[in-house]
């Protein structure tokens, strides 16, 4: 398995040990992908999940662009708009980052920021 789609399974370990139900995995929203998408209560939880291995020169969190950030915001309100708007009982809706690097001897570790991007990041 590649690192990541070792990586979307951390995470989505984490969002389910936390009480999430994951709505949707690597959803396609037109040409946007949105890695993967959890509902717990009225809170509805966008993941985007960024690996990196242990050469690499760049940190996950780094690898996020204004570019990607502008587009990930994007697909998002699509998400809105399209599909979660139609759910009575979501109020509201959060961008994490689930940052997963692999250290030298092969072990995954996952740095989670809640609430990573938001509207002033357009």
């Amino acid at each position: 398995m590649s690192l990541g789609r070792q990586a979307e399974a951390l995470a989505e370990e984490r969002l389910v040990a936390n009480g999430f139900r994951i709505l949707w995995r690597n959803l396609r929203i037109g040409p946007l992908e949105l890695d993967l998408v959890a509902k717990k209560g009225d809170l509805v939880v966008v993941v985007e999940v960024r690996a990196r291995g242990p050469r690499s020169f760049e940190k996950p969190l780094a690898s996020i662009s204004h570019t990607k950030r502008r587009t990930l915001l994007r697909a998002v309100r699509a998400l809105w708009k399209g599909r979660i708007a139609k759910m009575p009982d979501v109020a509201r809706i959060r961008i994490d980052v689930a940052a997963v690097t692999r250290d030298a001897e092969g072990a995954l570790h996952i740095e989670w920021i809640a609430g990573a991007l938001t509207q002033d990041d357009a």
